[in-house]
């Protein structure tokens, strides 16, 4: 009779740098010929990604494209009207509109797949890893979630350049989406597609709640009316965001995905391909959060302390109204320098 494994408990911070740490060094030790012949050789033995997957991903993120456009025009659009917005916040809604839809659908589904089917890996992340075999069948379920994912952020990369209201983090947010495609790609290739599975739900939850409290934010003053529960779902809204970007992307997200590819992934499979090139997207992942939530504690240390009076929008810097804020400071500084002069 196979044994059952029991789940692992899941570790702390100390454990996960203390074990990480020996984990990593331990790899580096043992890789005595590390390079790039290592890395084409394991390429070529490890790799299973098909031209048509390749295709089928890129005309996903077509498609995500075109109907963007075509449900912004019609639908978003045209119900920003009927709400009669603000031109700014017309402008801004059907982005958010959009990106609630997919994130909302996206995130229902890795619900689904971690909690209503038996795939373990929610409440014992080592098992991402179990019988791994490299050239494995992917699963179709979680196929699908990695052709919607994949395609999305293929058509995300061309949207933040072409599409998006243009902001100050935005080229953050454009590597954001480059280091994610990338992972995507890889993990499917190498067939690590159980720990995508677990970092995708990780992460969309956040752009869910970020997303409605944009909306809410959006829809305050419609109509040239306050409405004041939109304003009250904006702030709890912009609490509730803060909290679950901590909990899913900065608590549960090392100790449950970080551990798993940085130490039990060796206890598994020793030699595991490329070991180091998917710790350090995760790794730059993960810097990528803490630098968001920088963004997040300063927003909330200004409502806080008054120096914002409402939430007007969240993690929502727009260059053109710095630029239009940074021009009237210095025009205002120039008058009352002529004033001055003049009085004198």
């Amino acid at each position: 009779m196979a044994r059952v494994r029991q789940p692992e408990p899941m570790p702390d911070y100390g454990q996960l740098l203390r074990r990480g740490y020996r984990s990593l060094a331990g790899a580096v030790r043992d890789c005595t010929d590390c390079g790039w012949e290592l890395s084409r050789r394991t390429w070529a033995e490890n790799v299973s990604l098909a031209w048509s997957e390749t295709l089928l991903c890129l005309l996903g993120a077509i498609g995500w494209t075109l109907l963007r456009r075509a449900a912004s025009s019609s639908l978003f659009q045209s119900f920003g009207k009927w709400c009669s917005l603000p031109s700014k916040d017309a402008a801004k809604m059907p982005e958010s509109a959009w990106k609630l839809l997919f994130y909302t659908l996206s995130w229902s589904y890795g619900t689904y797949l971690l909690f209503f089917t038996d795939y373990p890996f929610f409440y014992d992340p080592p098992s991402v890893f179990y019988d791994w075999k490299k050239g494995m069948d992917v699963p179709t379920d979680i196929a699908v979630a990695y052709l919607m994912q994949g395609s999305f952020y293929g058509h995300s990369i061309y949207a933040t350049i072409y599409m998006d209201a243009w902001r100050k983090d935005s080229v953050v947010m454009l590597v954001h989406h480059i280091v994610t495609l990338t992972l995507i790609t890889f993990s499917y290739a190498f067939r690590y597609h159980n720990v995508g599975i677990l970092v995708l739900f990780l992460h969309d939850i956040s752009d869910v709640q970020l997303e409605f409290t944009k909306l809410n934010v959006y829809f305050k003053y419609r109509g040239g009316v306050y409405h004041r529960l939109n304003d009250v779902i904006s702030d709890i809204g912009c609490l509730t965001f803060s909290i679950s970007w901590f909990w899913f992307r900065l608590y549960w997200f090392p100790l449950k995905v970080l551990y798993a590819t940085c130490h039990s992934s060796l206890q598994s499979v020793p030699n595991i391909p490329f070991y180091f090139f998917f710790n350090a997207l995760l790794f730059l992942l993960t810097l990528m959060n803490i630098y968001w939530f920088l963004y997040i504690v300063l927003f909330v240390a200004k409502v806080l302390t008054g120096q914002v009076q409402e939430v007007n929008d969240v993690r929502e810097y727009d260059v053109d109204d710095s630029k239009k804020a940074r021009a009237l400071k210095k025009k205002g500084g120039e008058l009352q320098v002529l004033n001055s002069w003049k009085e004198g």
